[in-house]
């Protein structure tokens, strides 16, 4: 084997490591997201996939189900809910010994009263004295859980906790945010690259060196100066418009960049013969530079698009945390502190976040890596 294979080989072994690496979080996330809230809490993911053996607490229905047969009063129902799939092995009447009982077993309490499990579920608890207690006794027992999965966690999160009126907001925000600096910059970059005016090389100089401003640095200025314009035209700074801005004027430099490099590396002899043929700057811009920028155009637009979807200080900083205009962010940061506990919530609620990302990235992904490595090399 020479050398060339052998680095080919580790090369794809490297990038297969990268992508487990990067599908396991996903996928154990989407698997947490469809588990029953009381298992999750007492097992990894992975669990899910096996039947495994779980340690559990039911309390038997109390004196209002008794009822009389031969000189006996007896209380029987299902510990487990209808099509569960679980199999009781053993079970215990006491804390200290779980597993005293197999299924089948009589065990006695201290009141002589006696109950007996079976495999299902199914109790038969019996005395010959009336029950007077409304609560029934507990029941320990270990059972064995084959896979199960629901769509409750989904229904809860959607429709309960506000995270589907936060996905609309978030496609409210994140849709104009990333159309508007792409149209923008689509002339903005074919003028730096095409036309010929003064001052352009200082105005690229500028745009690149804005690259290097930190975001946070800008929040506070810009928000004033959107208070201001507010206050002159009686138009709110805290509102979807003020938040498309605000994505437009931080998302141009890098745009602008990105789409100038594209452009450039498009034949100067075809924007020639176009003049040639007398088509105007507009003419050439619509004409061909649309049609051929296409991955780029993807590319940036799954860039922005990512960018607008997964912020949250900007959504903090220019929209009012109400339910009809807090992100899915936001409202998970909410949920984090109100719900931490609840890890159905917030695994649902993540990846209900990632399946619009996901969506947009797969469905434009051919695009994605020409959009960005071209114009990095010339000849």
């Amino acid at each position: 084997m020479n050398k060339v294979s052998l680095r080919s080989i580790l090369s794809q072994l490297l990038l297969l490591l990268f992508v487990i690496i990067w599908i396991l979080p996903t996928f154990g996330l989407f698997i947490s997201s469809l588990r029953d809230k009381d298992l999750l809490a007492i097992s990894g993911w992975w669990s899910a996939l096996t039947t495994t053996n779980v340690n559990e607490i039911y309390r038997m229905q109390g004196m209002d189900e008794q009822n009389q047969a031969d000189n006996y009063f007896i209380i029987t129902d299902n510990l487990f809910k209808k099509n569960s799939g679980k199999k009781i092995e053993t079970f215990g009447i006491t804390s200290k010994k779980i597993n005293e009982f197999k299924v089948g077993e009589v065990a006695i309490f201290k009141d002589k009263s006696t109950v007996t499990v079976n495999e299902d579920g199914l109790y038969i608890w019996k005395s010959e004295n009336e029950f007077t207690k409304k609560k029934g006794k507990r029941l320990f027992i270990t059972a064995s859980s084959p896979p199960s999965f629901t769509f409750d966690n989904y229904k809860e999160v959607l429709f309960q906790e506000g995270i589907g009126q936060a996905f609309v907001n978030t496609i409210a925000v994140a849709l104009p945010s990333t159309l508007i600096p792409l149209i923008i910059c689509s002339y903005f970059a074919y003028a730096l690259t095409w036309m010929q005016f003064f001052g352009r090389d200082t105005l690229l100089a500028i745009i690149i060196a804005s690259l290097v401003v930190p975001l946070q640095m800008s929040l506070i200025p810009i928000l004033t100066i959107y208070n201001d314009f507010g206050a002159l035209f009686g138009v709110a700074a805290k509102s979807y418009p003020g938040v498309w801005m605000a994505h437009t004027g931080f998302g141009l430099a890098s745009t602008t960049f990105l789409l100038r490099n594209f452009i450039k590396s498009l034949p100067n002899e075809m924007m020639e013969a176009a003049k040639v043929d007398g088509a105007s700057h507009y003419d050439i811009f619509l004409r061909i530079i649309i049609p051929l920028s296409i991955p780029a155009f993807a590319s940036i637009f799954i860039l922005q698009f990512l960018w607008c979807w997964n912020d949250l200080l900007v959504g903090l900083v220019f929209l009012d945390q109400v339910p009809s205009e807090i992100i899915l962010t936001a409202k998970l940061k909410e949920l984090l502190g109100s719900r931490g506990e609840n890890w159905e919530i917030l695994t649902t609620g993540a990846f209900v976040s990632m399946t619009v990302p996901l969506f947009i990235f797969f469905a434009l992904q051919r695009y994605f890596i020409r959009g960005l490595v071209a114009g990095s090399v010339k000849g």
